[in-house]
């Protein structure tokens, strides 16, 4: 069955009608970056896709990668979809020209990046990570840094990772044991052991960097005490031409559910005393600097996500177009139908449907902020902008992602016992996706880090920041009388959720802390809820709008769509999510006060 991948029409909707991207050419920084090149960009981005790293995806998860004595060998044909994301520059798509990249806007990018992962998330993984290694070093590192290793890494000859989990510390980095040794030539001596490093070692290109977090002697302990090296495979001649091995080596690599294609590898650094790392920005502000590309990692988790739920759902429903079996229900003609007739079917589709839309909307308005700091005519305004991009971030990795386990799984069942068998794509792609709540930070990290570390920053700025953005959206429905209603149910959510987090928030800084933190997952969730809600009316507006100027058949099918999904999920899944608001606001304590030996 071939693959149908993302939807272009939903893609340009979202691009100019809702985010108006074509205004940010208004900006010197972007003006090649109109209409026609957009869409060049995103059809090329496509046509990549289909012809040329989609037949890598099985190979990836059929042939996957081999161990051998130190060295990971990836599958061939990796190699040359490589070669021409390389060519091509699709890896630096919205970095500066100066150190290799296209320089556009960043909404436009996340588009083409959607395409590209659909293709093939495993090799894309490679290309995020040597992204967000890169943006440390231009963000972190010295002139020589970047002289050395940053146009080598957004052009993609040269890739990079993050090496921050170690066997004892897991997601606890204030745990971590890793030392760094200062040497007289300003150089350190690293010295321990990473574990789940992906694309760790592999021979897709000549180098590999590696951004590692380790403890300078004599540093405090915790967090506070976390320093940031860039460590790299070989080191590197002043001239740019490789030299000797660095003292980093693979120690083996995991078996795993999905993801065949991405070598998740354990590394030892140190074991002759010789691996040599460059501190990277200041002394115990590791983790804080690699926070800038955690958060750009956990944001294309979210694009990885949507792409499989777009994917899963736009197989589903051709598989239901298609798949004839079964009467009408109700029907006195025993002439089997398409699925598609089924209602349980439609309400599935009409599930995907409706998430899959409110996701991307919500990453690509994510993504826009970026672009619209450029934008900002004070400090004030960009700040907003910001505000937006911390708070959603959480949101974007961790309800995402969720969603998109829950798409692709319920496109799975569509299929029936075909999604369960290998000639189709649905199983891979469950099994591919499912590790998206887990990395990068699990879910319930996103969750903490939503209550713990947004909900009250800036004495709660951020959230109502998005809250007020929200409320635009409202007003805007409340304007058009087919959709009122739908705004009205909306403001009801919003302002539900705005009391929820006042009560859990004030609960996770008093005495109630256990129990807030054990709701933190349902509070991601509901955040995700009204905020795919918003996106939802906000499309539906839009498409009423442009109903009323009139339109072509197939564009009438397509806005009526809007007006559905929206309709579909203020009244089929907000009364759920206002459920799931009051079991918040009751802050049952039988989570955290069951003995554990009660568990049994």
């Amino acid at each position: 069955m071939a693959q149908i991948f993302s939807d272009r029409r939903d893609i340009d909707f979202v691009l100019h009608e809702q985010l108006t991207v074509t205004t940010l050419c208004e900006d010197d920084r972007f003006k090649d970056f109109g209409r026609k090149a957009v869409d060049m960009i995103i059809t090329e981005a496509r046509k990549l896709s289909v012809k040329e790293i989609l037949p890598t995806s099985r190979i990836g998860d059929t042939v996957g990668c081999r161990f051998d004595n130190g060295e990971v060998i990836v599958p061939g044909e990796f190699k040359t979809a490589w070669d021409l994301l390389v060519a091509g520059e699709w890896l630096g798509l919205s970095d500066s020209p100066e150190w290799g990249g296209q320089g556009m806007p960043e909404t436009v990018a996340m588009a083409a990046r959607e395409y590209l992962i659909n293709g093939n998330i495993t090799l894309m993984i490679y290309a995020a990570l040597t992204h967000g290694s890169a943006r440390l070093v231009e963000t972190f590192g010295s002139d020589q840094l970047k002289r050395t290793y940053l146009q080598k890494m957004f052009t993609g000859e040269w890739t990079g990772t993050m090496m921050l989990t170690e066997p004892e510390a897991g997601s606890d980095l204030g745990g971590i044991n890793t030392t760094a040794v200062k040497h007289e030539d300003g150089t350190y001596r690293i010295t321990g052991s990473k574990v789940f490093i992906s694309s760790g070692e592999h021979d897709l290109v000549s180098n590999i960097i590696h951004f590692v977090l380790a403890r300078i002697e004599g540093a405090p302990p915790g967090s506070r005490g976390v320093s940031l090296f860039l460590v790299p495979k070989f080191l590197v001649n002043e001239d740019g031409s490789l030299g000797p091995r660095n003292d980093v080596v693979c120690t083996g690599i995991e078996e795993k559910m999905g993801l065949h294609g991405s070598p998740t590898c354990s590394l030892s650094m140190g074991s002759k005393g010789e691996c040599v790392g460059w501190l990277v920005g200041e002394e115990n502000r590791g983790l804080s600097q690699m926070f800038l590309m955690m958060n750009e990692e956990r944001l294309m988790v979210g694009v990885q996500a949507l792409s499989a739920a777009s994917a899963a759902y736009l197989d589903a429903l051709e598989f239901a177009r298609t798949r004839i079996q079964g009467p009408r229900l109700g029907s006195k003609d025993l002439t089997p139908v398409a699925i598609i007739e089924h209602p349980d079917v439609r309400r599935m589709l009409m599930t995907m449907k409706a998430y899959t839309e409110g996701m991307r909307s919500l990453i690509y308005f994510t993504a826009h902020n970026e672009d619209m700091k450029n934008f900002a005519e004070n400090d004030e305004e960009k700040e907003k902008c910001q505000n937006l991009i911390d708070i959603l971030i959480p949101v974007a990795k961790g309800y995402v992602s969720d969603r998109s386990v829950e798409i692709c799984n319920m496109g799975l069942q569509v299929f029936g016992g075909y999604g369960y068998i290998s000639e189709y794509p649905m199983e891979q792609r469950l099994r591919d996706v499912r590790i998206t709540p887990i990395y990068e930070g699990t879910n319930g990290i996103q969750a903490m880090d939503l209550l713990g570390r947004k909900l009250g920053r800036k004495q709660g700025r951020l959230f109502m920041d998005l809250l007020g953005e929200m409320k635009k959206s409202v007003a805007d429905g409340k304007s058009i009388p087919g959709i009122a209603p739908l705004a009205e149910k909306l403001a009801a959510a919003v302002d539900a959720l705005g009391k929820t987090a006042m009560r859990i928030g004030m609960a996770a800084m008093g005495p109630d802390l256990h129990k807030a933190f054990s709701f933190a997952c349902p509070f991601l969730d509901a955040t995700g809820d009204v905020s795919v809600a918003w996106m939802l009316l906000w499309r539906a507006v839009l498409a009423s709008r442009a109903l009323e100027k009139g339109a072509g058949p197939k564009d009438t099918a397509f806005y009526e769509g809007q007006v559905k999904s929206a309709q579909f999920f203020v009244e089929a899944v907000l009364p759920v999510t206002l459920g799931r608001m009051a079991a918040i606001e009751t802050m049952s304590g039988a989570m955290v006060e069951i003995p554990d030996a009660a568990f049994g």
